[in-house]
């Protein structure tokens, strides 16, 4: 037996109850309204431009779809593999559907199980592969595979081939990030494209290795130095990975977030003016990724940590409208202010958690501090019900979706678990 084999197995045999298949609509819910309001950006309407000029095929649809779900920098987040599952598995398994006319429950099985499998292969990769590659574009693809598999109605042999074709496919690398480059919303539609072609191919006798995981030229052979083959299949009777992804509040990396949260509990306690110096103390990653002390673009504010905390500590609030040029103007001074470091503290527990902390420095010298070791939308302080529906409705508002189609489409979503049909969204992305 393979490590896909035995995944696979683990996977088809893990109990789901009904909070789980709700849990997953509202998963699914966040994923569409990004993905719909990913249109309304320059990476979106090069993307929109692209599918026009050819528009046929799932697997087309699955990439436009997935690419659309990254653009914003708001889609979930699953720490421990630090993938961004739903940008991948959703557009997948949402594309096949629609095109099969596959009843709710039977889709939202399928999206949790391709949860599972992204973020599983993701906790095994080790920390060396993040530091080159992009997780959710190498491990995406065995979550798009798996959904796709299960929509598919794939034997067990036929599954192993799909995921073993999906991580032949494995790639996606950080260079983009040190040239602002829009590569990263490539991935994630190529990892969602690359798993539904794996899966259809599969259904046609294309075989493809079993050991591509474990194998001696297999995927943690080749891109993973520290690679941990047994987390793949840890604590199998544990809840659904599904239930361990965190949902963003804020359009910003989530390694930002903690930064974030801190910021926003002293917003107020001081007059902007008042701050002579701003120190951000966080896990090695986050600054990894996120050491941007003056961002040039829209993007790279949404991966710097000086921009994030002084947009928080000013405004009160991180909005899709906090990283344009007038907000990076307003806000060089405080982030002129601001100094970063690693925290071996923090450090320790990443990824388990992922943790900031703030302090602030008066003219006079007195200081102010926040602790964030857990983040609203992390699975210790999720959002609640209308806080999906809030966020949901703020971001189809941000798609141009007048209010009452909005909310049609956030019912019809959340009604999946019933067996309600998938709502037509073709009009709204295409």
């Amino acid at each position: 037996m393979s490590l896909t084999g035995d995944l696979a197995n683990l996977i088809r045999s893990k109990p789901i109850a009904d909070d789980d298949l709700a849990a997953t609509a509202s998963f699914v819910l966040d994923a569409l309204a990004c993905g719909l309001a990913g249109r309304h950006s320059a990476q979106g309407e090069i993307l929109l431009d692209w599918y026009r000029s050819e528009p046929s095929g799932a697997e087309r649809r699955a990439f436009l779809f997935g690419s659309l779900v990254h653009v914003l920098e708001m889609d979930d987040l699953h720490r421990e593999s630090v993938t961004h599952p739903g940008c991948v598995v959703v557009p997948a398994a949402w594309s096949l559907a629609a095109r099969s006319g596959i009843a709710g429950r039977a889709f939202l099985t399928a999206v949790l199980q391709g949860y599972e499998a992204v973020c599983r292969v993701g906790n095994a990769v080790g920390p060396a592969h993040y530091k080159v590659w992009h997780n959710t574009a190498t491990c995406g693809p065995f979550g798009a595979a798996f959904a796709s598999a299960a929509l598919e109605g794939l034997s067990h042999e036929q599954t192993v081939w799909a995921l073993g074709n999906a991580g032949t496919q494995s790639c996606g690398l950080w260079q983009f990030l040190e040239e602002g480059a829009m590569s990263k919303h490539l991935h994630a539609g190529r990892a969602a494209e690359a798993g539904l072609l794996a899966a259809e191919l599969a259904a046609r006798g294309f075989t493809g290795p079993s050991r591509i995981l474990e194998g001696r030229k297999g995927f943690f052979a080749a891109a993973c130095p520290d690679a941990s083959p047994k987390r793949v299949l840890a604590t199998p009777e544990g809840p659904w990975q599904l239930r361990l992804t965190s949902i963003k509040p804020w359009p910003s990396c989530r390694h930002t977030h903690p930064t974030v949260a801190a910021a926003l509990e002293l917003h107020g306690r001081l007059a902007v003016a008042d701050i002579a110096k701003i120190h951000i103390e966080t896990y090695q990653a986050a600054l990894d990724l996120c050491d941007t002390p003056t961002p040039a673009s829209q993007y790279e504010a949404k991966f710097s940590l000086q921009h994030c905390a002084a947009v928080a500590l000013a405004d009160g609030a991180v909005t899709l409208g906090s990283f344009d040029a007038i907000a990076r103007r307003r806000l060089a001074g405080l982030m002129a202010k601001t100094s970063v470091a690693a925290c071996p503290e923090l450090s320790a527990v990443y990824p388990d958690q992922w943790g900031a902390r703030l302090i602030l420095t008066t003219h006079q010298g007195e200081t102010l501090a926040a602790h964030c070791p857990v983040c609203k939308g992390d699975p210790e302080a999720p959002l609640v019900a209308a806080d999906m529906r809030a966020k949901a409705a703020m971001l189809l508002e941000f798609a141009g979706l007048p209010d009452a189609a909005a909310q049609r489409l956030i019912e019809a979503v959340l009604s999946l678990p019933t067996g309600a049909r998938l709502p037509d969204i073709d009009a709204l992305y295409v």
